[in-house]
């Protein structure tokens, strides 16, 4: 769920970049819910992530067709389409670890903070100045993330590795939303998209390196059958995001992927689960998703 804001460009009636969104929010967030699945079913993450690269083939294929422009090959392109690329590819591939070790309710939340990491960025290297809305944007976001495995018992304030990499996540794709913003000058969307796709597929090596194989690997529909079906909701929301930026407002559209992908995914996760440990992760929940939905509400 890397990309954040890819495009701006020409307007359509304002229903079709509603229509986008939603089919993003929907896309996203079932596949953020189910995206641990095929790992419960002995599939392992490092291969759900080539899977997911694989998925990115086409979609990106069709809007590179679609623009009827050859993908930008300057060196600045070059160099922001690797950054992004590798940010978003790498950022994924400790998602799918990271969903395989902790609850997804947990994990999609602080995800959803990225933009924090975005506007810090932007207020340190670009001198930009947020408003109230991105300051309490921010105050709830640093406030909700110490909650996510709290717990007021002696000896139990360690932080499980689901925490720290579903950080590392949020880290790694506010930086690749930060360089998406100084490729929106000079690049096209549908540009952005392509370098994500080929870096994504260029480190897929590294995944297959990363592969257990001291352990049976299931092969069958269950395995990367399921992946596919999983990735490709992936995917295509990314795509659609390209398009819900570019025939509509960002006031509109981020804090409706941004926060609503995420509470979709947080609650699909939870009638799953049937049973939430609290009260202090639920908080944590809580304020993360207001403090998303606050800081996408922030203009630029």
């Amino acid at each position: 769920m890397a990309e954040r804001s890819l495009s701006g460009g020409a307007r359509l009636p304002a229903h079709r970049s509603l229509q986008y969104a939603l089919l993003t929010t929907l896309a996203w967030g079932v596949w953020g819910a189910f995206t641990g699945l095929p790992a419960e079913h002995g599939f392992p993450d490092t291969l759900t992530y080539v899977v997911w690269a694989l998925t990115m083939i086409v979609p990106a294929l069709w809007a590179l067709r679609r623009a009827g422009a050859p993908l930008e090959r300057d060196a600045r392109s070059l160099w922001l389409g690797l950054a992004i690329g590798f940010l978003g590819a790498g950022g994924q591939m400790l998602l799918f670890r990271a969903v395989t070790l902790g609850p997804a309710y947990f994990i999609f939340p602080i995800v959803s903070l990225s933009p924090l990491v975005t506007i810090l960025l932007s207020l340190v290297l670009l001198r930009e100045r947020t408003g109230p809305l991105g300051v309490a944007g921010i105050v709830l976001a640093v406030l909700s993330l110490p909650l996510f495995d709290y717990s007021p018992e002696p000896g139990a304030h360690a932080y499980g590795g689901w925490f720290v990499l579903a950080l590392a996540v949020m880290i790694a794709w506010g930086l690749q939303a930060y360089f998406i913003k100084l490729a929106n000058a000079t690049m096209s969307a549908e540009g952005i998209f392509t370098y994500m796709m080929l870096t994504a597929v260029a480190c897929i090596p590294v995944a297959f390196a990363l592969t257990d194989y001291s352990h049976p690997i299931n092969l069958g529909l269950s395995g990367p059958g399921l992946a596919a079906v999983i990735q490709i909701l992936n995917a295509v929301g990314a795509l659609l995001l390209v398009y819900a930026f570019r025939y509509g407002k960002a006031i509109v559209v981020s804090p409706l992927i941004n926060a609503g992908a995420p509470l979709l995914t947080a609650v699909i996760a939870l009638l799953i689960a049937g049973a939430l440990p609290g009260p202090y992760k639920p908080a944590g929940i809580i304020l993360a998703l207001a403090g998303a939905l606050l800081l996408s509400l922030q203009p630029e």
